[in-house]
């Protein structure tokens, strides 16, 4: 099977997959995985999707660090090629779609029953692959831990970008005032179009003075729930518009920078901070998990939800989709197709 495969760390946006200086290589003749267990399914990768926790993983500065070498890779959608002589879950043939520590990034995937959701016919197979990581991510904090009500204003920095926008949706699915945070007339425009409240452009505008006149307007008394997948001085300028109770969702540093949550202020104000490692979930709650990504496909077959395609590309361009994460020129999620036809068929 073909698989992108990470043979040393490194960047790999520098050359293309294969040039003797990047750290991956398009293998063409990886070897198909088989069913390691009574209840595992193989599944036939339509779409993967890519997270900045893959491009870190590969450059060796993500909080886990597989062995050499390996495949990256998370989420995913495909079709049940094969399972075990106990699986009672799926059948060959039956779309599903999940997320893995590693290997989405193959034309073949294994997993266990128990770890694979039934894409509703409703959903296209491209946005199934895009939901779990970044739809999960925002889903977990913003209901689960936030427990974001109707009529509470949320603030969502990098709201372009693949959890942001999905924050800007939840948000609105449960009701609550949206701010959103991007950079660049295109992405202002996409965020304007899916009815944020109020919409900051970072490069035209000061977010302090913008939201501070918006709140005013709007005779609000503050931001309640700050999403935070940024990090650096927009987290610290951002916690200015924090009102007495407000809670932090600390989501990732995209900035490269680990902001300072000033303890003493916390303390005045009653702040609450979030750390948000999602990955974690699976291992410490599998059902919060299980119960969230359900919830989001129900919501994208309803229409609650959509999910913005930035980029499509094959394996061979992994170097130019990583590039568009590290250059945030991603606008939504940027994804691999692994079988274009039925990807683009899938799309009802």
């Amino acid at each position: 099977m073909e698989a992108l495969v990470c043979r040393k760390l490194g960047d790999p946006t520098a050359t293309n997959p294969g040039n003797p200086d990047s750290p991956v290589e398009v293998s063409k003749t990886h070897p198909i995985p088989s069913l390691n267990s009574d209840t595992a399914v193989r599944v036939r990768v339509i779409a993967t999707s890519l997270n900045y926790a893959n491009y870190l993983q590969i450059l060796g500065k993500y909080q886990e660090k597989p062995p050499l070498p390996f495949i990256p890779g998370s989420d995913y959608s495909g079709i049940v090629d094969a399972i075990g002589p106990a699986v009672t879950k799926f059948r060959v043939g039956d779309r599903v779609c999940s997320f893995a520590d590693l290997g989405s990034f193959a034309q073949f995937i294994v997993a266990d029953q128990s770890r694979l959701f039934l894409v509703p016919e409703r959903c296209d197979m491209v946005a199934a692959a895009a939901l779990p990581v970044a739809f999960g991510t925002s889903h977990v904090a913003l209901v689960h831990r936030a427990r974001l009500t109707s009529g509470q204003v949320l603030l969502v920095l990098g709201a372009a970008g693949g959890v942001g926008l999905a924050a800007v949706q939840i948000g609105k699915v449960c009701g609550a005032i949206v701010i959103a945070v991007a950079r660049g007339t295109e992405k202002i425009q996409l965020l304007k179009s899916m009815g944020v409240d109020h919409v900051v452009d970072l490069g035209t505008e000061n977010v302090i003075s913008s939201v501070k006149e918006f709140i005013k307007t709007r005779k609000l008394r503050g931001v309640d729930v700050l999403y935070d997948p940024v990090g650096g001085k927009l987290s610290k300028e951002s916690m200015k518009v924090l009102k007495w109770g407000a809670q932090i969702l600390v989501i990732g540093f995209a900035s490269g920078e680990i902001p300072v949550i000033p303890a003493n202020i916390a303390l005045v104000k009653n702040w609450t901070v979030h750390g948000l490692y999602w990955g974690s979930y699976r291992i410490h709650q599998p059902n919060v998990l299980e119960d969230s990504i359900k919830e989001l496909l129900s919501w994208l077959a309803k229409g609650l939800i959509t999910i913005h395609i930035s980029h499509t590309y094959s394996l061979s361009q992994a170097n130019l989709a990583f590039g568009d994460l590290k250059d945030r020129k991603a606008i939504g999620k940027v994804m691999i197709a692994l079988d274009h036809k039925t990807a683009m068929s899938s799309k009802l």
